[in-house]
């Protein structure tokens, strides 16, 4: 595991952890790596001080370990996550063209949750039709 300092366009600075560098890198050029703050899709590495243990130096702090949240931001929004997730019907892919027929009246109005290209969620902003990004992926990474 490897530990980043990042940094969005918006100046906004945040940690992530990664499989490796090659992980992050992949992730970076797929547009899976986004701004903890505000969401931007524009991140790059910050300036980090390295982590050298050394002789009498204490050992560096173990990976943490990410089935839990940790700080009270991470714990809120694990709950907000449950509770979209509990309220909405997850339409999978099938999100934009959903989005659609419920826009026009030929599915039942009702919270729904999914995933769309990016080029779809911008046609629906475009078309008027009003969908937001969740800051959370459904993947499962393992």
């Amino acid at each position: 595991m490897i530990r980043y300092a990042l940094r969005c366009t918006q100046d906004h600075r945040f940690e992530s952890w990664f499989g490796s560098s090659a992980d992050f890198d992949r992730l970076l050029s797929a547009g899976l790596v986004s701004c903890a703050v505000c969401g931007s899709p524009e991140v790059q590495k910050d300036l980090m001080a390295p982590s050298l243990a050394g002789a009498g130096a204490e050992a560096p702090d173990p990976a943490p370990t990410l089935s839990a949240p940790l700080s009270p931001a991470e714990q809120a929004m694990a709950e907000l996550r449950r509770r979209i997730e509990a309220r909405s019907e997850n339409v999978g892919r099938d999100f934009a063209a959903e989005a659609r027929r419920i826009h026009d009246g030929s599915s039942p109005d009702r919270p729904i949750i999914g995933e769309a290209k990016p080029s779809e969620a911008r046609a629906l902003i475009e078309d008027g039709i009003p969908v937001a990004p969740l800051p959370w992926s459904s993947r499962k990474s393992n």
